[in-house]
């Protein structure tokens, strides 16, 4: 619900990213095998099906419950809830940090590359593209590979790509051909890059985890609260930021509102120290 924060950096916060990606690959045609023979109670089992619908069921209620005021505050108090995200970002990238071993001049050359690509990724400027099936396709496969990276934002990658108001078009329009196309691109994506991501995890877990913790670094470019903006479009009704740079909250052309901005950070930062102490106590 908001544009420019993966849901792969939430779910490395909440500390379920590995047992989701462990989950999404169990999704195989072996599944239909053993309901076939075994039982539907047996695939539930196999795909970890208590755990996949409990996180659909939150982010369904989710979407129902907080889409539009999520959309309200970035319309109406952008400074403020970019700085609860920033603060909620900046305290993961140190927990998931912590959880490399051994650190080594390797891993931080890792971690310096994952954060360049991660920068650079957030100021590239948004392309605009012809609508055909295989860019459509290929729009969906890095799309749904971004949403599960953390740091990096699928919504974003569509903007990028040029194909964010054409989904949304097809969206409006019921254009069955384009969507289906898009969903048959991320199903792919998914399923084949979440086992390249599993493969990496199995065989070198802090090599990993130091490249996708310099995405997060890289990626607070694109959640920094205060912007100008360089460019922008009216899709759909509404005004869509496609390219603006970060400034220092005294160059901002606008109220700053920093006292605000500050201890929303700090409580975003906060939020996820308390989300670590009740994750070790229920471990304990």
């Amino acid at each position: 619900m908001v544009p420019g924060v993966s849901g792969g950096t939430i779910a490395f916060i909440s500390g379920i990213y590995e047992e989701l990606i462990d989950s999404i690959n169990k999704v195989n045609l072996g599944t239909l095998k053993i309901l076939r023979k075994e039982g539907f109670a047996a695939m539930w089992i196999s795909v970890n099906g208590n755990f996949l619908m409990s996180l659909l069921l939150g982010i369904g209620i989710s979407i129902l419950s907080l889409a539009r005021l999520i959309r309200h505050f970035l319309e109406t108090q952008p400074i403020l809830i970019w700085s609860f995200f920033f603060g909620l970002v900046l305290a993961s990238i140190i927990y998931v940090a912590m959880k490399i071993q051994r650190w080594n001049i390797g891993k931080v050359l890792l971690l310096i590359l994952g954060a360049f690509i991660g920068f650079i990724i957030t100021t590239l400027t948004p392309q605009n593209a012809e609508v055909t099936y295989p860019y459509v396709f290929f729009s969906g496969v890095l799309a749904i590979c971004a949403m599960i990276l953390p740091g990096i934002s699928g919504g974003y990658i569509l903007l990028l790509l040029g194909m964010y108001k054409p989904v949304l078009d097809a969206l409006h329009d019921k254009n069955i051909g384009v969507l289906a196309t898009l969903i048959g691109g991320a199903v792919i994506g998914l399923l084949s890059f979440s086992r390249l991501l599993k493969w990496l995890f199995d065989h070198y877990e802090s090599l990993t985890l130091a490249v996708l913790t310099g995405f997060i670094i890289g990626s607070l470019n694109k959640i920094w609260p205060w912007k100008e903006v360089l460019s922008s479009e009216m899709i759909n009704g509404k005004l869509k930021i496609l390219d603006d740079k970060s400034v220092m909250p005294f160059s901002y052309d606008g109220e700053p509102q920093l006292g605000m901005a500050i201890l929303l950070g700090v409580s975003g930062f906060l939020f996820i120290v308390f989300l670590e102490k009740l994750a070790k106590q229920k471990s304990n």
